[in-house]
């Protein structure tokens, strides 16, 4: 066995070089920090104005939908980790959050305002989260995304303490400047700069910088100039949520051990020897989770579970920017604070009324469920697909079936008597349906207010599908009948469901599934059945002979007898009757495949089938019904298959495996299943 140790070391080298190191571990004076900051203002921005230009840095695009035009923001793809928090079918939300980022970046006003993301269970409101928190660690480390904090040098011959000591918030250096100055500073640095590259100076020292500052300013008689060039060094800052650094988290706990304290910090007791008073800043740590999320961001964990007591802090946080650390003054901070909660709690808040001021001072952006099937199949695909399930075959369409009651579920039953939850699903999805146009959808849409706040949660159709796979009563390969049966099996122990009308409901969709994928199933097969091209040529030349013949008023000369013969009646319509071409109408439909047939002529191209889709369907259905008698699907019931019908029936199955992603297993079950139809005489139903 070949050994890779050497090839190890180049790959870290790669990835993480000296010259990489030495980058973000930059260390500088104050002056250095003035001249980056004068060619460069971006390195001195506000949390918020940070996250936003995160969002952009990675791009978007926009596309239309149902005649509105939508934004894509690619960072919600989780680009940072391969996609593996990635959020789909949120489009509009999403946007919603971005716009809010956009405004308190330019100081409009959300930046004194908390963000509350408000959703059901599962609908990736911490996902969301966890992804902000993620990417503002990255662009910490990027060349973009660079800031940069001070510490105090040079300390322990004037002040008698420990000779250095960082700034335990973080703070940007600028704040060092004395609040007399800045006006006449900030003229000078924004010299010749538009509005968004303007650079602020917002708030004051935390206690401990302050203490050290005033101490420091004493003892050089006010020259601030000394104070700067021999006790502040300037370093480039590195947001870590495991190293407490600039994102914070913050999860509620039983009521009774709550503290503040866990939010502003708390005295250091072996420090308080060291100084002698407990009103030494220096005798405090300044580790609360508002304390270490300084210039970045902090996530409350189920927001409106907090205790009464610290929501004070709260509200001073988000609209003053500023918090209270026992026995100290105000401390001011700059952080995003993103909570989430569900309905029930976010209900409560409603409720109650000493909670106006919190009410006020949030932004409320909700997380539903997605209502769209092809965006929901997204979020299956990316945990349950060949590389993640090697050893187990996930049939065609089981992942489709588990999300498509996943979304019925979610959605409002259609106030139009002749609209079914089904094809609601599928005018969400893209489809399209006679009688309903994008004005219609967006009407739909309009009237469900609850639509996606409601209804089965992504957890547990993965909980189920990952059963499915672990039991595998499949032998090998799940099918769509293994999951569903799972799913519902799932709903007498379903914690969130209490009532029966609901699990009713759900039972019943489960039913409504069960046929759209007994549907699907008939269709491929039939397909498969159907898919002999030689023939369904042979059947396209023979019908369109005889409407030609039909259109131009000619005989058909019959190839085996050679007679001249009248066109062919029965068969035309045995073709046409397949895609519902009335009677009234076979007249114009035949005149229009004979046009469509000159118009290429005309441009020096020959017709193809397959060309027209209408055509192509109806040729393809008359062959099926020609053909599965004569392949005799039904004797598959009996077990009784002589050689002949083997053979084409093995044609099929081959078919369903190469054309439709089926296995040998799952296609032998597919062609039993459609078979145990056809046998209980079930041929009436439209089999597209």
């Amino acid at each position: 066995m070949q050994l890779h140790t050497e090839k190890v070391f180049e790959l870290v080298k790669e990835v993480y070089s000296p010259s990489l190191f030495n980058e973000l571990n930059w260390v500088g004076t104050y002056v250095d920090y003035l001249a980056m900051i004068e060619k460069n203002p971006k390195l001195c921005r506000t949390a918020f104005q940070r996250i936003f230009d995160l969002i952009m840095h990675f791009g978007s695009y926009e596309y239309v939908e149902h005649k509105k035009k939508l934004i894509h923001y690619k960072f919600f793809d989780d680009p940072l980790n391969n996609g593996k928090d990635a959020v789909f079918g949120l489009d509009v939300h999403i946007a919603k959050l971005v716009n809010f980022f956009k405004a308190a970046s330019l100081r409009y006003g959300p930046e004194k305002r908390v963000l509350l993301l408000h959703g059901p269970v599962g609908s990736s409101k911490s996902t969301i989260a966890r992804m902000l928190k993620k990417g503002v660690e990255w662009y910490s480390n990027q060349t973009d995304g660079a800031l940069y904090t001070y510490e105090w040098i040079n300390l322990h011959d004037k002040l008698k303490m420990e000779d250095t000591m960082p700034c335990p918030i973080h703070e940007d250096p600028l704040r060092i400047i004395p609040e007399e100055a800045r006006i006449k500073v900030l003229s000078l640095l924004n010299k010749g700069k538009n509005f968004q590259e303007r650079i602020h100076i917002e708030g004051s020292l935390c206690p401990a910088c302050r203490y050290v500052y005033n101490d420091l300013m004493r003892q050089y008689n006010g020259d601030w100039d000394k104070l700067t060039r021999n006790h502040i060094s300037i370093k480039r800052l590195l947001l870590s949520e495991k190293d407490r650094v600039g994102i914070g988290t913050f999860q509620p706990k039983d009521e009774k051990n709550q503290d503040s304290t866990e939010l502003t910090g708390d005295l250091n007791y072996r420090k308080i020897a060291e100084y002698g008073s407990d009103s030494d800043p220096r005798a405090f740590n300044f580790d609360g989770e508002f304390n270490i999320a300084n210039r970045g961001i902090v996530e409350f964990v189920e927001m409106l579970k907090l205790d009464v007591a610290f929501l004070y802090d709260l509200l001073g946080a988000s609209q003053e920017h500023k918090i209270k650390p026992k026995k100290f003054a105000q401390t001011d901070i700059d952080e995003v604070i993103i909570g989430h909660t569900n309905e029930p709690e976010y209900r409560k808040l409603q409720n109650n009324e000493f909670m106006e001021a919190l009410r006020d001072r949030t932004v409320k952006i909700d997380v539903p469920y997605i209502t769209k099937l092809k965006e929901e199949v997204k979020i299956y695909r990316k945990d349950f697909n060949p590389e993640t399930v090697p050893h187990i075959h996930i049939a065609p369409h089981t992942i489709e079936t588990a999300a498509m009651w996943g979304i019925l579920t979610r959605l409002e039953e259609p106030k139009k008597a002749n609209l079914t939850v089904m094809q609601k699903m599928k005018l969400y999805d893209g489809k399209t349906l006679s009688g309903y146009t994008e004005d219609n959808i967006k009407e739909l849409r309009k009237d469900a207010l609850r639509e996606g706040l409601d209804g089965i949660s992504p957890r547990y159709i993965q909980d189920k599908l990952s059963n499915s796979l672990v039991e595998d009563r499949g032998n090998g390969c799940i099918n769509p009948f293994i999951v569903l049966n799972e799913l519902e099996g799932g709903l007498k122990n379903h914690s969130l469901i209490r009532d029966e009308e609901t699990k009713k409901r759900y039972r019943e969709l489960l039913a409504v599934v069960k046929q759209e994928y007994e549907d699907i199933v008939k269709n491929e097969v039939q397909r498969a059945i159907s898919a002999d091209e030689e023939a369904i040529a042979k059947l396209c030349g023979n019908y369109i002979d005889n409407v030609k013949a039909y259109t131009q008023k000619e005989r058909v000369r019959n190839k085996y007898t050679g007679m001249s013969e009248e066109p062919d009646e029965r068969l035309m319509r045995s073709i046409e009757e397949k895609i519902d071409i009335p009677e009234s109408r076979k007249d114009d439909f035949r005149r229009e495949i004979m046009n469509y047939i000159g118009a290429l002529a005309l441009e020096g191209k020959i017709f193809d089938y397959k060309t027209n889709e209408r055509l192509h369907k109806a040729l393809e259905l008359k062959l099926f019904e020609d053909q599965k008698d004569t392949i005799k699907l039904t004797s598959l019931v009996s077990n009784v298959v002589d050689k002949e019908t083997q053979a084409k029936i093995d044609v099929v199955k081959n078919r369903l495996i190469k054309n439709y992603g089926y296995c040998d297993i799952c296609a032998t079950d597919a062609l039993h299943f459609v078979a145990s139809i056809f046998a209980r005489g079930d041929v009436k139903r439209n089999l597209n």
